[in-house]
C-alpha cells in the first residue's frame, strides 16, 4: 500500500451511491480510529455508527440538507464527553489496571496527573481536540481501503444531539463523518485534481 498516493485518491466526495461497504472494511476503520492516539490515552468521546434511513433523515435536515447524509452507507458521529470526566477517569485507571495486571496503587501517580490537568483546560475544547485526531486516523483508514468519505462540519450540533439523543448519554457532537462509495455520475469533484500548497510554501524548516 502506498499511504501517499491513498490519500491523493481520496477527496471529500459530494455524492455517493447508496452501496453498503463491505463489513470487514468497516470494521478496519472503526479499529483505525479506536486504536489511534488521544492524550494520556484517556479518549474522553464515543463514536456514533448511524445506518438507520430514518434516522440519517432526520439528521439531513440538521445538515444543511447534505446528500451524503442519505447517500452515504453511513454517518459516524463523534461526539465528546460534556462532564463526568473525572468518574470516566476513575474508570479508565481501572482498565489499565485490568488490561495490563496491575494494582490500582501502582497508578496513583498517572491518575493524579489527569486530575490535576483536568482542571486547567477547557474540558470539552480538550476533549473536540482529541475526537479530531481519531478522526483523521479513520479518514486515512478509509482511503488505504479505497472507501469514500467525507469530513463534514457543516451541521447544527444542538439539533443533531436532540435527534441522536446525546444529552441523556452526556454527549455533544463535534464533527461527523460520511463513509460510502463515489457517485461518479453525479459528484463533480470526482475527476478534478487535489488542490494543495506547494511544499515550498507549506513548511518552514528550521
Amino acid at each position: 500500500m502506498n499511504l501517499i498516493e491513498d490519500l491523493k485518491w481520496r477527496y471529500a466526495t459530494k455524492r455517493m451511491n447508496g452501496e453498503d461497504i463491505p463489513i470487514e472494511k468497516l470494521n478496519v476503520i472503526m479499529e483505525a480510529i479506536r486504536f489511534a492516539p488521544t492524550s494520556m490515552g484517556l479518549q474522553p468521546f464515543k463514536v456514533l455508527i448511524v445506518k438507520d434511513k430514518t434516522i440519517r433523515e432526520k439528521m439531513k435536515s440538521v445538515c444543511y440538507n447534505q446528500p451524503q447524509i442519505t447517500e452515504s452507507a453511513l454517518m459516524l458521529v463523534f461526539a465528546v464527553w460534556k462532564d463526568g470526566y473525572e468518574e470516566k477517569t476513575e474508570e479508565f485507571i481501572q482498565l489499565i489496571a485490568d488490561t495490563r495486571k496491575q494494582t490500582i496503587e501502582s497508578l496513583a501517580e498517572f491518575k493524579n496527573r489527569i486530575f490535576g490537568f483536568l482542571p486547567k483546560v477547557d474540558k470539552v475544547a480538550w476533549a473536540t481536540r482529541q475526537a479530531y485526531i481519531a478522526f483523521g486516523f479513520g479518514l486515512a483508514a478509509a482511503a488505504m481501503l479505497k472507501v469514500d468519505s467525507t469530513p463534514m462540519e457543516g451541521f447544527i450540533s444542538d439539533e443533531l444531539d436532540k435527534v441522536l439523543g446525546l444529552e441523556k448519554l452526556g454527549l455533544k457532537s463535534v464533527v461527523i463523518m460520511a463513509i460510502g462509495n463515489r457517485d461518479e455520475a453525479k459528484d463533480y469533484l470526482v475527476s478534478l485534481p487535489k488542490v494543495r500548497k506547494p511544499k515550498e510554501d507549506f513548511f518552514i524548516n528550521y
